[in-house]
């Protein structure tokens, strides 16, 4: 049998949806990482920003490792509602992801400093005291949830599907096949609904 790390299963479950998340970003305009997508206002690097404040408070502040930089309004709550949710034109991009960059680093140190017992105290909720394990695989969750928000809206944006550059894991086709595929399958919804 082989031996496992948990600690080390864990972090690079959390490694890979932080690095998909970034990805979802390349190439695209300002305007593009930046558009509301969804009636929500769902964009890209506001998923970013979002994200940077969770790391920083799971893994800094919760564990009384705060990331030693000065805490945006967003992150300390006295800013408006949704204020992570998106980035403000004087806000660069470079220095979002920057930041969620920065603010990772500090994390995967709080990772590799505490054992997965290692007891934190969240500033909020019904159970404030959290191990660590318990903490990283929340974190895991919502980046992966976050992970998947930017895939939709990335596919909103300009077609671009899956979850790694090499597109390994999404069913070959080009756009006519997308396309065919598309149709049938909205057939298939308008039958079963009986709107044929």
């Amino acid at each position: 049998m082989t031996a496992t790390d948990p600690k080390a299963d864990l972090r690079i479950y959390l490694q890979d949806a932080r690095d998909v998340l970034l990805w979802k970003l390349d190439g695209l305009s300002e305007y593009d990482l930046r558009r509301p997508l969804t009636p929500s206002g769902t964009n890209l690097l506001g998923l970013v920003k979002h994200l940077t404040g969770a790391e920083a408070l799971y893994f800094g502040d919760t564990f009384d490792r705060p990331f030693p930089e000065p805490a945006p309004l967003w992150i300390i709550g006295a800013a408006e509602p949704n204020a992570d949710l998106w980035a403000r034109a004087d806000e660069s991009t470079k220095d979002v992801v920057g930041r969620y960059r920065r603010v990772c680093a500090h994390a995967d140190e709080t990772i590799a400093a505490l054992p997965l017992d290692a007891i934190g105290q969240l500033p909020f909720g019904t159970r404030p005291k959290q191990t660590l394990h318990r903490i990283l695989v929340h974190m895991i969750a919502e980046t992966h949830r976050h992970a998947g928000h930017a895939d939709l809206v990335r596919e909103l944006v300009d077609g671009a599907t899956g979850q790694r550059p090499d597109g390994a894991n999404t069913a070959p086709g080009d756009d006519t096949w997308r396309a065919a595929h598309h149709a049938r399958v909205e057939r298939a919804a308008r039958d079963a609904a009986g709107l044929s």
